[in-house]
């Protein structure tokens, strides 16, 4: 009980007042110590990632091996990692020509195989973004008809085709396409923007001081 509850309470709270202190202490040791803990930080995230692979591979695993449904997409990522894994360590990390650079074997395998991939799922990912837009933007009332005006300016402005109506139609104007764009996106958007950034930067703080005095407990597997 002691080891499992007190000790990394007792941790996250020393650690989390020094570094809040560190912070403000522009002394050499104080920037020495911030270095040597990221230093610790790169060798437990590489321990983790080796955690998070294999519980990866183990839950797909078991869906494969109970046949549930679905399962065949577990043993695309199953064989996905053991072949990326085999090409890495057959490779020996040689590095191999490519069209422009010059890459090890995993890069080869970044980047014609699953940069393609994610370039698919994003291209697939359009029509249901499609979709969502038609039936949020819909003039209910004042304020969706500001926000579908607003949306379909900022759309104008980032198409050639949108610059070459906004020209046809509204050319007698001063401002052009993406100068409206521009405005919509660094007066109105940014100053909501701002107010969405300082409230998730006090929720920070209100979590990390509930972490440092032992009210949020969720790291350690607890609700509350």
């Amino acid at each position: 009980m002691f080891l499992r509850q007190y000790v990394p309470m007792a941790i996250a709270f020393v650690m989390g007042v020094v570094f809040a202190v560190q912070y403000y202490v522009p002394h050499p040791a104080s920037e020495e110590l911030l270095t040597t803990v990221n230093d610790w930080l790169i060798v437990v995230s590489g321990f983790s990632m080796v955690l998070g692979l294999a519980s990866l591979m183990g839950s797909h695993w078991a869906k494969v091996r109970r046949g549930v449904p679905g399962w065949g997409y577990s043993l695309v990522v199953f064989l996905g990692i053991l072949g990326t894994l085999a090409v890495g360590i057959a490779s020996k990390g040689k590095m191999f020509a490519g069209e422009e650079l010059t890459l090890t074997a995993l890069g080869w395998v970044y980047d014609n195989m699953l940069v393609p991939l994610q370039g698919t799922v994003f291209s697939l990912l359009a029509f249901f973004m499609a979709s969502a837009t038609f039936r949020t933007f819909r003039a209910r009332n004042l304020e969706a008809g500001l926000l579908l005006t607003a949306a379909f300016l900022v759309m104008l402005g980032h198409v050639p085709l949108g610059e070459y109506i906004w020209d046809k139609v509204l050319g007698f104007l001063p401002p052009k396409a993406d100068q409206v764009m521009g405005w919509i996106m660094n007066v109105p958007n940014m100053a909501a923007k701002r107010g969405i950034l300082l409230g998730v930067g006090l929720g920070m703080i209100a979590t990390s001081l509930k972490i440092i005095f032992g009210i949020e407990r969720a790291y350690m597997g607890e609700g509350g």
